[in-house]
């Protein structure tokens, strides 16, 4: 669990990078690929919440 904990810490990191990246340079592509990493580290987070979830009413 700690690695899928620092799994999505780091996606979340990493699209803040991005988006600081696109503030700095105004390039479009960095505004993209922070939006790309944060969907994907949003969806890392439901389903690692869904299988506390689970495990807590089984």
């Amino acid at each position: 669990m700690l690695v899928f904990r620092w799994l999505i810490l780091l996606c979340l990191l990493g699209a803040a990078i991005c988006f600081a990246f696109y503030a700095g340079t105004g390039q479009p592509r960095f505004k993209h690929y922070g939006g790309v990493t944060l969907k994907w580290a949003l969806l890392a987070a439901g389903g690692f919440f869904a299988v506390l979830i689970l495990e807590r009413v089984a």
